[in-house]
């Protein structure tokens, strides 16, 4: 509209856009530029001291290019935006006074507080938790030497290596700007585009498409440092160590679909478990694990520590478990803590120390800057959440925000009015000492020729897992790169992985349009030397060999409908939740159901409102009258039908076998344990008919439900579900 309010002029109209034309950028050829019009040689490498030197802070395009990132949403973060959190305690076992001088690890009698994020990465606040995605995992320890941030992910590698690639690998990543879509996901060009082109992204990659990226649960999933850091002792013997995190319940994810329907179901699905977990005092616990490479030996590797896209395998060097962490109380208010939480990769406490890795020490620098924009200033350390237990005293001073009240006369040091306060602390009082690593070389944008393998790792992971890993990777592939329009992106993709294995290429090409020896001709070799042959395997990588001996916590559903049996429905759920698992009453409605014994059994759950993918096990108990009506309920008889295709337990016991057995499940023996002899089990589903021995059958049924799921049923996909 005019300022009159009529409808504007041709004139107007053509006077507004040549004003938005000046703003436009050139779409055409350009340099790229700083925003200072300076062109930009190098856009890929941080200026370093020498090729493996630290960052140098002149490197002004590096600041400029990480400052404009992380200023770009305000407030919510750029990336980790979606989260939850939760309080805790971190006890060591035994004093590491041998590796460092940090106190928290010397006392075994002390209890550290910490407050522990999880989060996605790319989708916004109002994203869905199960989307596949890398999952943060972020701690800070309140120690008594000051706050220390341990800033993971649930993956121990990352997508780039050096950290002036961060802001382009999440432009990529997030939806593309001219439609803003999709939200919280990477199936579409850009992002596919950048890692065709960018080689060095493929061993993540491989993390990011498998199972790994959409956890079952926060409390079932794998923490990592990322980064190599460095243990310094009070000797100033220093030592190279990667941070792990190890869940006690084991780590174990949801399969595809389940992901894709409980984003819809219920998009609050780990935070609802993080939380409820809690709120039943189901502590969620993770064991802290190192592993230490002396300095002298950190050049017999046949990789780089310092580069973020490899890992240490842990037959090569094992996990040290050195202490527990426990998170025990549900945050107060979300918004007062949870999303005001700020963590630094900066924040560290004497005796440990980083490393030259080109991503953390732009992380060094990044995280600190970000923290001014989104918690409005540099006050954000006196917010309660993130104000340390030590005491803290210095001459920062004003900014947006101040809480503190100064009442000393100096403000500046060395001062004499004030009496010299605060005095500087040296080593022996605790003191915060860099170690004195030794440094030389050019100043030079360039990347070490030792960061150059670019798929050895991603070769080692894929041959590294079971079959049903590696079919659950295809997909995955598929599905991402069936959602790339441009055929040349699709391609490349395909090249790089034919350099990790070529089965893998193969399968993936056969399900998105791409012919391999096309595509070769194509596009050529890729960048980056070439995997190094072999057929050595990593156990350690595969979900296969976790834990798989508790269902403590594990989710059970039981269908149900008037006339059940109250008996065969009451022993086997005292006896799951004996064994720590949480059985769950679904019925068709809400409130109680009369009981084929004439009792009254309540129903927490209805059909309705819930779904097999909420649940990891499904039991049906007998009752004639009650097995009738949920196989004339469509909701019910999709419920069983969809945890058998998503390989979980399924049980019955009684006249529940024979809902089993109309459904049916193919490839399955349904074979009858009559007359209380016992129970049958065939490829996870659990039986016991006639006068059901509800002893047997559920002792049974437990030590299926801690396998997690059953990948060898055969026809599971086909169930129409």
């Amino acid at each position: 509209m005019s300022q009159d309010g009529s409808a504007p002029t041709g004139a107007e109209t053509d006077k507004k856009d040549a004003q938005l034309a000046h703003h436009r950028e050139n779409a055409g050829e350009a340099y790229l530029t700083t925003d200072q019009g300076i062109r930009v040689s190098n856009t890929d490498n941080s200026l370093k001291l020498g090729e493996r030197g630290p960052t140098l802070l002149e490197d002004f395009h590096f600041r400029e290019k990480i400052t404009r990132f992380d200023h770009e949403r305000i407030p919510e973060r750029v990336v980790h935006a979606r989260g939850s959190a939760a309080h805790g305690y971190f006890q060591v076992y035994e004093s590491l006074a041998d590796l460092t001088r940090a106190k928290f690890l010397q006392d075994p009698s002390r209890k550290t507080p910490v407050f522990l994020r999880f989060s996605t990465v790319a989708g916004s606040r109002g994203s869905a938790d199960t989307v596949r995605d890398v999952r943060g995992f972020a701690v800070k320890f309140y120690t008594d030497e000051g706050n220390f941030d341990l800033v993971g992910n649930n993956i121990p590698v990352f997508f780039i290596q050096d950290g002036i690639k961060f802001p382009d690998v999440i432009h990529a990543a997030k939806p593309e700007p001219d439609h803003e879509m999709p939200q919280a996901g990477t199936a579409h060009d850009s992002f596919w585009d950048f890692a065709s082109l960018q080689t060095e992204t493929t061993h993540m990659l491989m993390w990011a498409m498998s199972d790994r990226a959409i956890p079952r649960s926060y409390r079932m999933m794998e923490g990592f440092g990322v980064h190599t850091f460095r243990l310094v002792n009070a000797h100033g013997r220093s030592r190279f160590v990667k941070f792990h995190w190890k869940p006690l319940l084991g780590v174990h994810s949801l399969v595809w679909d389940e992901a894709q329907k409980l984003a819809g179901k219920d998009s609050d699905f780990h935070r609802r478990d993080l939380w409820e977990a809690i709120e039943k005092g189901n502590f969620p616990e993770w064991e802290l694990g190192l592993q230490i490479v002396e300095e002298e030996d950190a050049e017999k590797l046949n990789f780089d520590l310092l580069d973020a896209t490899k890992l240490i395998p842990e037959e090569l060097v094992p996990v040290r478990r050195v202490g527990k962490l426990t998170l025990n109380r549900n945050p107060d208010n979300f918004f007062a803590e949870t999303e005001q939480v700020a963590f630094c990769v900066s924040n560290l406490v004497p005796g440990i120390d980083v490393t030259d890795d080109p991503l953390m020490q732009a992380r060094l620098f990044s995280y600190l800057d970000t923290q001014i924009t989104r918690l409005g200033g540099p006050n954000f350390a006196q917010i309660p959440i993130n104000k340390p237990v030590a005491p803290v005293d210095n001459h920062q001073q004003d900014g947006f925000h101040q809480h503190r009240i100064p009442t000393r006369k100096a403000n500046y040091t060395p001062n004499s009015i004030g009496g010299g306060c605060p005095h500087l602390a040296n080593l022996a009082n605790g003191g915060y000492v860099h170690y004195p690593e030794r440094v030389e070389g050019e100043k030079i944008r360039k990347r070490a020729e030792t960061f150059a393998d670019h798929f050895s790792q991603a070769r080692l992971f894929w041959v590294s897992m079971s079959a049903p890993e590696k079919e659950h990777i295809v997909k995955a592939f598929r599905f991402e790169l069936g959602k790339v329009e441009r055929e040349e992106i699709r391609q490349r993709m395909i090249v790089n992985l034919t350099e990790v294995d070529a089965q893998l290429a193969k399968l993936v090409a056969d399900g998105i349009g791409v012919d391999v020896q096309t595509a070769l001709k194509t596009v050529g070799r890729r960048p980056g030397k070439p995997a190094v042959a072999g057929s050595s395997t990593s156990p350690s990588l595969s979900m296969e060999n976790t834990l798989k001996t508790s269902v403590k916590t594990r989710k059970v559903a039981a269908l149900v409908a008037d006339g059940v049996s109250e008996g065969e429905l009451k022993d086997v759920k005292t006896a799951l939740e004996s064994a720590g698992a949480t059985v769950e009453v679904i019925g068709p409605r809400l409130g109680k159901l009369k009981s084929a014994e004439g009792g009254a059994v309540p129903v927490t759950m209805a059909l309705p409102t819930t779904a097999s993918v909420m649940f990891d096990a499904v039991f049906i108990p007998g009752g004639k009258a009650s097995v009738e009506a949920l196989l004339k309920d469509g909701s019910a008889i999709h419920f069983v039908l969809e945890a058998f295709k998503h390989h979980k337990t399924v049980g019955a016991t009684g006249e529940g076998v024979d809902m089993l057995r109309a459904v049916p499940f193919p490839a399955v023996t349904l074979a009858d344990a009559k007359g209380g002899q016992g129970a049958v089990v065939d490829q996870g589903v659990v039986t016991s008919q006639g006068a059901p021995d509800l002893v047997a059958f559920a002792g049974a049924f437990i030590q299926a439900l801690a396998q997690h799921r059953h990948w060898d049923r055969p026809g599971a996909e086909a169930v129409p579900a």
